[in-house]
């Protein structure tokens, strides 16, 4: 008697226990996005810290600046879901209705 069964992974039916998602950080003259491997429970937080982001870019202060996923904000604390990009945005340097009065004040 054959056994038509067919074999399944154990990794196919447990849930992931990581998840590679992405952090990303830009300044006018420099970009970088950096792959990390967290916990599948991991928060936008959690892959912020363990990117290694703040090491390289100390002026970063996420008590004060906004992130996001995929451009929609989102607070720290935000479920990350596999292959997410955490966004950190640099506050602005110009209020962005002043300067659109400022420049249709230079054409017209």
């Amino acid at each position: 008697m054959s056994d038509d069964s067919v074999s399944i992974d154990a990794a196919e039916t447990e849930p992931a226990t990581t998840m590679l998602v992405e952090v990303a950080y830009a300044l006018p003259d420099q970009q970088v996005i950096l792959p990390v491997l967290v916990l599948a429970n991991a928060t936008a937080e959690q892959a912020i810290v363990a990117s290694g982001v703040l090491r390289q870019f100390p002026e970063i202060d996420l008590a004060q600046q906004k992130i996001g996923i995929f451009s929609r904000i989102v607070p720290l604390t935000q479920p990350l879901q596999p292959r997410d990009r955490v966004e950190i945005y640099r506050p602005l340097i110009a209020d962005p209705k002043a300067a659109r009065r400022e420049r249709a004040a230079h054409k017209g």
